[in-house]
């Protein structure tokens, strides 16, 4: 299946084919737009290569952080966000023999088997854990069992609430509204 988180069709398409993109996009997406998070890792291959773990693992970290700061810059933290994604991609390195996929592919896991994997990333904790385990599960064919209750609320059916839900820039701004919602109400707390 086809992504659709961004409003490039290059960017969506590396997302689409390479399951480190993926992670990647999923670990910048914090504090700035989801469609900017998801097209960093485009602008990272145009300017250091091909999206590859041990190539990111072991790039020059200062060479790292020039890239990223490029114009346009891959994240408004540069700095703390090259240094995650290079402790991401050695982790994918050293853990999974630098194939983002057999996290969820590996041994046929149980939803709750790769929530628990993703939440030892560098940079995943429950809740992106949990929204990119629903992204797998929504998009990606992920079909292990109980994926829908280790993600929740995320993994739920017909709801729009994060970027496991956008397929569209229609659902894009549905997931929008949501959030928008999810703010006012917690400042009436």
């Amino acid at each position: 299946m086809a992504l659709h988180l961004t409003d490039d069709p290059a960017a969506d398409g590396l997302l689409t084919g390479n399951p480190l993109a993926l992670l990647v996009g999923m670990l910048l997406d914090q504090q700035i737009a989801m469609e900017t998070a998801f097209s960093g890792p485009l602008k990272i291959q145009q300017r250091v290569g091909p999206i590859d773990a041990a190539t990111l693992a072991g790039y020059d970290p200062e060479a790292l952080v020039d890239a990223f700061r490029q114009a346009p810059a891959v994240h408004r933290y540069p700095g703390s966000m090259a240094a995650r994604v290079q402790a991401l991609c050695a982790a994918v390195v050293q853990d999974w023999d630098g194939d983002a996929s057999a996290i969820w592919t590996r041994d046929r896991p149980t939803g709750a088997e790769v929530l628990a994997r993703l939440k030892t990333l560098p940079g995943f904790g429950e809740q992106k854990a949990k929204i990119f385990l629903a992204l797998l599960g929504k998009q990606c064919g992920f079909d292990g069992d109980g994926w829908r209750v280790a993600s929740a609320p995320y993994g739920h059916e017909g709801t729009r609430r994060s970027v496991a839900d956008t397929t569209s820039p229609a659902t894009l701004a549905q997931v929008r509204e949501f959030k928008r919602e999810q703010k006012a109400a917690a400042k009436k707390k």
